[in-house]
């Protein structure tokens, strides 16, 4: 059986006459072939009638007294009422199609509910229609305990239910349908000249996503690379190729795959006298405070925290008495590639751009195939659009 997985996104299935689109794709992957699962989301986003934060809406989330295993049970409905639409829409072409929930569909969670950890897919059901000759259109963002409960797997859970899928089927390649052609070298809202990315690393677009670009859950590309299946990041609304996201890295000649930034970040610059190195740290970590672009001296630190962590972070470092300097309002740019690992000169390159286009670097931090630089919000925009240039892409 050469399986695909083709999850939908919610603006895929927002519309009829874009969820006859969804259904020309998975008609199309069946003549050439292949015998798809097809994985939903809610319908739309929020504000349309059936989207997870117009559901959650309805008991007013923020105040609500419903125990997170109700709220699970309210979230879970989105994605089952888009695939059963979707079902349908594939019905009046003459398919055969079983709808099912992700319980339904084999996948077992633990009970850590609105964040349920994936503990084993079941995959029997879905081969058993697959042998059948029929789609099986899974609800996604969703499992069940093994106590029978459902759960939801976190927000942009859908990716998950993807790719968690197509590790567990062994498919052949796993389609991600949204509203945008593919992987762009930067986001087009700042970067005019930015274009689509066509082959990037599991490891690359990890660096994406967890760097602020949102293609795609991180937790998707971690189940797919363990199961060394092909991702493809596709346009319902074109015929356009994608991105692939393999194992394989860089065989172009580029040393810059791409650029994507953070915003609302808070440099805090700390002076250690008589505290033990790492308590600061423990403590940050304690009250549930993530840290990054950590730079440690034997008499100072500086690091970034959220700027919506900034007064819980102050507090912190006032009860314990420490010196400490913040800078607020500042941007995280993170300029990407497999290609720079052992080239020498990048980080002297990005510095050198900066500098002559008049932008202050606060701090920066690598590893071997990223670095970042911690400019003023302000010069984000610009930061941005000179590396695109300077690097070629």
């Amino acid at each position: 059986m050469n399986i695909i997985i083709q999850k939908f996104g919610g603006t895929s299935v927002a519309t009829q006459q874009r969820r006859e689109m969804v259904a020309d794709k998975i008609i199309d992957a069946i003549s050439k072939g292949y015998s798809p699962v097809v994985v939903v989301s809610a319908i739309g986003r929020k504000g349309d009638p059936y989207a997870t934060d117009t559901l959650l809406s309805l008991i007013n989330n923020s105040e609500s007294h419903v125990s997170k295993r109700e709220m699970d049970l309210l979230m879970s409905c989105g994605e089952i009422i888009s695939a059963v639409v979707i079902g349908e829409t594939l019905e009046k072409r003459k398919l055969k199609v079983k709808v099912l929930t992700g319980g339904q569909a084999g996948i077992i969670t633990n009970n850590d509910y609105s964040d349920a950890d994936i503990i084993k897919v079941e995959t029997k059901k879905i081969l058993d229609l697959i042998k059948d000759g029929i789609i099986p259109v899974v609800a996604g963002f969703q499992g069940v305990t093994e106590g029978g409960d459902i759960t939801t797997i976190g927000r942009g859970g859908s990716d998950v239910t993807g790719s968690v899928l197509g590790e567990a089927l062994k498919a052949d390649f796993i389609e991600i349908y949204t509203d945008v052609d593919g992987i762009m070298t930067a986001d087009p809202r700042i970067v005019s000249e930015a274009k689509v990315i066509d082959k990037i690393s599991y490891d690359e677009v990890f660096q994406f996503a967890d760097q602020g670009a949102k293609v795609i859950h991180p937790r998707a590309i971690e189940y797919a690379m363990r199961g060394n299946v092909p991702l493809i990041i596709k346009n319902t609304m074109t015929n356009a190729p994608g991105t692939i996201i393999t194992a394989a890295k860089n065989t172009s000649n580029r040393i810059v795959t791409g650029i994507t930034h953070m915003s609302n970040r808070i440099q805090i610059s700390v002076t250690i006298n008589k505290m033990g190195s790492n308590d600061l740290f423990i403590k940050l970590a304690e009250n549930g405070l993530s840290i990054d672009l950590i730079n440690v001296f034997p008499r100072y630190k500086v690091f970034t925290v959220d700027g919506a962590d900034g007064k819980k972070a102050e507090k912190i470092l006032q009860e314990l008495n420490i010196d400490y300097s913040i800078i607020n309002n500042c941007c995280k740019v993170a300029v990407i590639g497999n290609g720079m690992r052992g080239i020498p000169g990048v980080m002297a390159k990005i510095l050198m751009v900066l500098e002559q286009n008049h932008i202050e670097v606060l701090q920066t931090a690598d590893s071997h195939t990223t670095i970042w630089c911690l400019v003023n919000e302000e010069d984000t925009g610009k930061a941005i659009n000179v590396l695109h240039r300077a690097f070629g892409m």
